[in-house]
């Protein structure tokens, strides 16, 4: 949509009523003394009007229409008459608003403007409010978009009825039973919303799919998909679609956007009915476990790991953790509802910070056998927890432990574990601070070469994708086009 169609969906205010009246004035050839003779008003009011400085009451708009032999309907509609009309509404709106306040710069009469004059102010008011809508996307509002999302997450138990009836929809349509979701059933959902699949050896490095709308094609790599299941990032890319997003306006419509997303895609692939039946029966012969729910819907770990949390308090009533950390112990994704304590930063973000050395999450980097799971009980200041971690074996830099309050873990396999670990964080003297007799050796002797990470010098990518480089998806759009 472009600008001067957005003014016609603002609806009519003082503004847009004005410069149609000026419009049907100079129409019917009339000065603002003769319109102002045939509503019995002065020149100096009927100029307020066309100025969009007053907003005429329902008997002067009447009126007015009758003068100009128009109906009030024309005089009301927020669609602006013209190009010029449109950037001079839209000069007046920006001069109006606190950010050209606050710039204390002079306004300037749009009326006696030359019209490529006022084209390269109204560029100039529109690349600056973009400029100062990039830079309110600080690494702060970031972190407190995660924030919010987390506790939104934590208040819904992680779980998303509507979205979960919309996959239920869906595998309907391709007659899905139980076990894996097969590709040509994947395909058959894409078929059913219109949508063809290409896999091309070229898609965008930046990019793990490029969905050309115009076309209704999806295009997908054809090899090296980073451990990423080629049925997920088909899935991935058809949700958009099915939510009917559309480009995220700021950073926290991105995250949003994401969590449904990859919501809606693991619903898809360990659906609600066929999941919640398997763990029932788990929990019920005590034996909860993320592998087997791995290996029945034939995913990653990390995907069943995640759609465990979306179900389990819903339907097994557990409280549950769930943390993907980095082997630098920083943590990358992070869900609770059970109450383990997770570092913050000071405005409540949790991403970003570094997950206690004690945490299962961490000590299973140290384990040297990465096929079989890993079982540990932590010792807390808030309460003891339990927790099941793997390294994965399709991105070996993360973790992802699963863990459970310690009243609750009679359900789960792994339970007899003797592993047992004592975290005191946040007391720096836990895992932070170094021990005393080392710093009082070498405190005042090293100095360490640290990495240069991006994040430092980006943390929130610009755009409304976030990381992703648009020219290369439009000139890759380009070459496939006409394929």
């Amino acid at each position: 949509m472009n600008d001067e169609a957005k003014e016609s969906t603002a609806g009519p205010d003082a503004l847009t009523i004005g410069r149609r009246v000026r419009h049907f004035r100079k129409a019917a050839g009339l000065t603002l003394t003769d319109l102002g003779q045939r509503v019995s008003r002065a020149p100096s009011q009927i100029s307020a009007i066309e100025s969009g400085r007053r907003e005429p009451t329902i008997s002067m708009l009447q009126a007015l229409a009758t003068a100009l032999d128009v109906s009030a309907e024309d005089l009301l509609d927020p669609t602006p008459v013209d190009h010029r009309a449109a950037l001079e509404i839209q000069a007046e709106r920006a001069q109006a608003s606190a950010l050209y306040s606050s710039l204390r710069l002079p306004r300037v009469r749009t009326k006696a403007l030359p019209t490529d004059a006022l084209e390269a102010i109204v560029g100039l008011q529109r690349e600056l409010q973009t400029m100062a809508e990039t830079r309110a996307a600080t690494p702060e509002e970031a972190r407190r978009a995660n924030r919010d999302l987390r506790e939104r997450m934590s208040r819904a138990h992680n779980y998303f009825g509507d979205l979960e009836d919309l996959a239920a929809e869906l595998l309907a349509v391709v007659d899905y039973r139980d076990g894996p979701l097969s590709q040509r059933q994947a395909a058959g959902i894409a078929s059913h919303l219109g949508f063809d699949l290409h896999y091309v050896a070229d898609v965008p490095a930046s990019t793990r799919s490029v969905t050309d709308l115009r076309g209704k094609r999806i295009y997908l790599p054809n090899s090296g998909m980073g451990g990423h299941d080629p049925r997920s990032t088909m899935l991935a890319a058809l949700a958009p679609m099915i939510l009917g997003q559309e480009k995220p306006r700021d950073y926290a419509e991105f995250l949003r956007q994401r969590v449904q997303v990859n919501y809606l895609a693991a619903a898809l692939r360990l659906p609600e009915s066929a999941a919640a039946s398997l763990l029932k029966e788990a929990k019920k012969n005590r034996r909860i476990s993320i592998e087997e729910l791995r290996d029945h819907f034939g995913t990653t770990y990390e995907t069943a790991a995640h759609r465990f949390t979306n179900l389990a308090t819903e339907h097994l009533g557990l409280r549950v953790h769930f943390m993907k950390v980095q082997t630098s112990g920083a943590i990358h994704k992070v869900y609770s509802n059970d109450g383990l304590p997770f570092p913050t930063d000071p405005l409540g973000a949790v991403e970003g910070q570094y997950a206690c050395k004690r945490f299962t999450s961490r000590q299973v980097f140290k384990v040297a056998d990465r096929f079989s799971p890993y079982y540990q009980y932590t010792d807390t200041p808030v309460g003891t927890y339990w927790c099941t971690a793997r390294v994965l074996p399709e991105d070996s830099d993360f973790a992802v432990s699963v863990g459970v309050p310690f009243n609750e873990v009679r359900w789960f396999e792994g339970r007899e574990t003797p592993i047992r670990s004592q975290s005191r964080c946040p007391d720096p003297s836990c895992c932070r601070a170094a021990p005393a007799e080392l710093e009082a050796t070498w405190g005042t002797q090293s100095w360490p070469q640290a990495k240069m990470h991006a994040s430092l010098l980006a943390a929130v990518p610009p755009g409304a994708f976030p990381g992703v480089d648009p020219t290369e998806v439009y000139e890759f759009l380009e070459r496939h086009a006409e394929d």
